[in-house]
């Protein structure tokens, strides 16, 4: 899909000049969905996944080049363990019934975390995701999977820690840069817009040091009932934010 099409597509009154480019969203609410209908949580991890689907195509539709989707933190492991087994094996089946349509709409997948911490089986899923659609020109698909922006900050320190004490750089060499070439993130842009569904107010261990201006928009919609009308009004509250990256404007 070419931006004329998505930008005829965009609703009249969205300005396109001003659609994000990166959005980024913590799909909360899953398990109290399922709750409040009497289904038990797995139930609305499965109708995340539609709701995630959802959104993907409607960021295309409307020219949004990247989205990333807080998919499984690395607190998420001290769930019950029959939650957390269903949750793995649910990515693995989603990754490979879902890759052929990725490929016929030019998705490009990317997968950040520790992935070597997870299941042999969803690591080669991911892997061959990644592979497959390493040269699609399509929208960026980032799904952080077991991650935790603590973790992930802590790791790059320790890993320019140890150039410089092997002597391969200097401490003037350290600057945002470089940090940022040792996060998962590397290569990257920060994200203009994060979403967070169910009305819980933080960030829970989410893209730390890339949030530092992101425009943050929470609502109470439980993230299964999070659809294109409800991204709309996401997206027209962003485009009234007056983003000044701690500047004035003249």
């Amino acid at each position: 899909m070419n931006l004329k099409q998505n930008l005829i597509e965009l609703p009249s009154d969205l300005n396109a000049k001003i659609i994000p480019h990166h959005v980024a969203v913590i799909m909360d609410g899953n398990g109290r969905w399922a709750k409040r209908r009497g289904f038990p949580r797995i139930v609305g991890h499965q109708k995340g996944v539609d709701t995630l689907k959802s959104l993907l195509r409607c960021c295309d539709d409307w020219g949004i080049k990247v989205l990333t989707a807080y998919a499984f933190s690395t607190e998420n492991w001290g769930r019950p363990v029959t939650e957390v087994e269903f949750l793995l094996t649910l990515f693995e089946r989603v990754l490979r019934k879902e890759l052929a349509q990725m490929m016929e709409k030019n998705v490009k997948i990317r997968f950040i975390g520790d992935l070597k911490a997870l299941p042999e089986s969803l690591q080669a899923e991911i892997y061959h995701s990644m592979e497959e659609t390493k040269y699609n020109k399509g929208i960026k698909f980032n799904i952080a999977t077991n991650y935790g922006s603590r973790q992930e900050i802590l790791q790059a320190c320790r890993t320019i820690a140890s150039s410089v004490q092997e002597g391969k750089i200097n401490l003037e060499d350290i600057d945002e840069e470089l940090f940022e070439s040792h996060l998962y993130t590397n290569g990257l842009e920060s994200p203009d817009l994060l979403i967070r569904t169910s009305g819980e107010m933080r960030l829970s261990n989410f893209l730390l040091w890339q949030m530092a201006y992101s425009e943050i928009y929470v609502t109470n919609t439980l993230w299964p009932d999070f659809n294109r009308e409800e991204f709309h009004l996401a997206l027209l509250n962003y485009q009234q934010r007056d983003r000044r990256f701690g500047k004035v404007k003249e």
